[in-house]
């Protein structure tokens, strides 16, 4: 008869993950920063502008916080980001395994396991939307911001602040005579002039791209005659962009739930980030401590390693009978590609 010990495993759980995320889309920072792993993190390998190392700004003394903040780590440790969360079955769902355990039948227990797996699923899943809000706050910011529990932690990737613009009131793209079009000219020429290299692609959300759906400026250059009587669509927009700029514009507003339960973009509204084709870093993963300490055995841990650093972890406790589930990450990604980029904030 199998027990508890034998079905709840991090083999079990990480195989049971990967199976139901077998065709997950991935998140548009995923496409762009490229998964890396390496030994430890030391921030010498993560690149900002130039190539150069990112640096951490000062902050208290003895850098260990548990921390509710809007990135999401459940602990900051030393200098570099660690994100580690856990559950343990609880007494109910164990009263009701040992009742189906007893069945050599797995068809009996089997509904109960998988819905145990679904729910230390979500760990790894909540262990995802960690580097996307990084990736987002670098597209939209140019730096990476840990706030909570009396501690800021900023990583500097030292974004050149001449490509960066918040338009004045007057100009922003919800104001009827404003001239977007040229703004972005402007932009890409700038980064063009300076970098030889020329932004190809647009990142904004939804509530901004409607600010161009409803653009007079926009609507006159498409039909001279009667602008203000057309009726502009996503792939007309999208055509002309490309067409009179040579932009393909990316409509992110895919979003995720913080951890007071409230939904949240993870790309910010009122903002459009301009970048090249190609790579713009890489999101590096580090060695945790389970995976370093507890992967080769010689304790009642079982470590398994998904989506290319996130460690699975599974700890027996005797007394109560019962399985914990850890899930961590030591994550951050860099920049190298930022000084080809153009942030600009429009409304």
């Amino acid at each position: 008869m199998p027990t508890i010990f034998d079905l709840v495993t991090s083999k079990e759980i990480a195989t049971y993950y990967s199976e139901v995320n077998s065709n997950r889309i991935p998140y548009l920072g995923e496409t762009l920063f490229p998964a890396r792993k390496q030994q430890g993190l030391d921030l010498s390998w993560i690149k900002g502008a130039g190539g150069l190392p990112v640096s951490l700004m000062p902050s208290a003394f003895d850098a260990k916080a548990t921390l509710r903040d809007r990135i999401g780590f459940s602990k900051v440790e030393t200098e570099m980001p660690f994100f580690r969360e856990g559950m343990s079955i609880g007494e109910k769902e164990r009263q009701e395994l040992l009742k189906v355990l007893s069945s050599a039948n797995a068809s009996y227990y089997q509904p109960l396991i998988d819905r145990i797996y679904d729910d230390r699923a979500t760990l790894v899943s909540g262990a995802q939307v960690v580097p996307e809000r990084m990736r987002m706050q670098l597209l939209s910011t140019g730096t990476i911001s840990i706030v909570a529990n009396r501690q800021n932690y900023v990583y500097d990737y030292k974004f050149n602040p001449n490509h960066k613009e918040t338009l004045l009131t007057d100009d922003r793209w919800s104001q009827p005579d404003s001239t977007p079009v040229q703004d972005i000219q402007r932009w890409l020429d700038l980064i063009e002039d300076e970098t030889g290299t020329r932004p190809t692609s647009a990142i904004m959300t939804r509530k901004t791209f409607n600010y161009l759906l409803g653009n007079a400026s926009i609507r006159l250059d498409l039909n001279p005659i009667g602008g203000s009587n057309i009726i502009m669509t996503d792939s007309m927009l999208r055509q002309y962009l490309q067409a009179k700029l040579g932009v393909n514009v990316a409509v992110y507003n895919k979003q995720y739930k913080d951890e007071t339960g409230a939904s949240r973009l993870f790309f910010p509204d009122d903002v459009v980030t301009f970048i090249p084709e190609g790579n713009l870093g890489n999101t590096w993963y580090g060695t945790t401590p389970e995976e370093a300490d507890l992967m080769n055995g010689g304790t009642d841990a079982q470590v398994s390693i998904v989506e290319t650093g996130v460690a699975i972890t599974t700890v027996k406790e005797p007394h109560p009978v019962n399985v914990q589930t850890i899930v961590s990450e030591i994550v951050l990604p860099s920049f190298e590609n930022m000084d080809n980029i153009f942030i600009a904030t429009v409304n």
